[in-house]
């Protein structure tokens, strides 16, 4: 088991790579993940949110109660900012309905276990950083649906009342199946293990995901790779600004305003390449932009979380 617990923090330290890795193996072989579809694929994202619930137990439920100016404030950003960015990047660039509306998946999809840990890499508020996740986790199923209808639904033929149910069966079930079983099983030595391997687990999920996308969609990523990564980066770098200095117009201390930004930028990117293969599976640049922002967010996530923490010893060594 403590080899086990040894891959599952490799695999974490190294996810953008293992994420490319994945994409590049579908596309020289595509039978390697032509299998991540349909109830395959519902099974891989109920597995990475099963996982994610297993990090959550009842100290964090009750940030929410003891910190909700603070919530209240992450999740308002987390919920307007990105969305909203990614239509006025989707307008300024003039991008395709196709990335517009892969762009706005991931602007609708804030979260994930990774920022937690990109937060604690910036010395940031990780409470704060739960307490965002898990509130985020909570509204996914009903915000992101609302938002999609509202923002691409005119464009796009979409079954909100389809995305709403899938995301309840495919996250919140799963998170919540999660925490209970953290909740009542925490004291247990075995579970602590198995607690101890699910981040690895879900990074392979997430390969696994991007991998099904690369492997059908792939050869689409050069046809309009230069402006897709830009608009994918104009949109993370916006999303940790404006998060930001939201945290600063709320007079938010530094660790607040370091979480806050890491929060709002990082997007859960993997749950929106599912939503775009399950809901929107004729639409390639979709598919494709959602995949490479996994990889981006990944990258650029861990960058700005050490760059935080390298900007506190370059201080610190200032002044003594």
């Amino acid at each position: 088991m403590p080899f086990l617990v040894n891959v599952s923090q490799q695999l974490t330290r190294f996810t953008a790579l293992v994420i490319i890795a994945a994409a590049i193996i579908a596309m020289i072989e595509p039978a390697t993940f032509s299998w991540v579809k349909d109830n395959a694929q519902m099974l891989v994202l109920g597995t990475i949110m099963l996982g994610m619930g297993m990090t959550l137990g009842k100290q964090d439920y009750q940030i929410l109660a003891k910190r909700p100016f603070d919530i209240l404030v992450g999740t308002i950003a987390q919920y307007t900012i990105m969305p909203l960015l990614a239509i006025g990047i989707s307008k300024m660039l003039n991008l395709s309905d196709g990335l517009t509306l892969g762009l706005v998946l991931v602007g609708c999809c804030p979260g994930g276990v990774s920022s937690n840990i990109m937060s604690y890499l910036a010395k940031g508020d990780v409470a704060f950083s739960v307490g965002m996740t898990t509130a985020s986790t909570i509204l996914a199923p009903v915000m992101a649906p609302l938002w999609m209808l509202y923002l691409v639904g005119e464009t796009v033929a979409m079954d909100g009342w389809g995305m709403f149910k899938f995301m309840l069966i495919v996250t919140l079930f799963p998170v919540l199946i999660g925490s209970f079983a953290n909740i009542t099983l925490q004291n247990k030595s075995w579970f602590a293990d198995v607690r101890n391997i699910m981040p690895g687990v879900a990074v392979l999920a997430f390969a696994a995901i991007v991998g099904g996308v690369a492997a059908v969609h792939g050869h689409r990523f050069f046809e309009s790779a230069l402006v897709m990564v830009a608009a994918i980066a104009l949109h993370n770098i916006g999303g940790y600004l404006l998060g930001y200095f939201s945290g600063a117009f709320m007079g938010m201390n530094t660790a607040k305003k370091r979480t806050l930004a890491i929060e709002v930028g990082v997007q859960n990117a993997g749950l929106a390449t599912g939503l775009s293969a399950k809901f929107f599976p004729a639409n390639a640049e979709s598919a494709v932009a959602t995949a490479v922002a996994c990889v981006w967010h990944s990258i650029s996530g861990t960058v700005l979380g050490n760059a935080f923490a390298w900007w506190d010893k370059r201080t610190k060594s200032s002044s003594d």
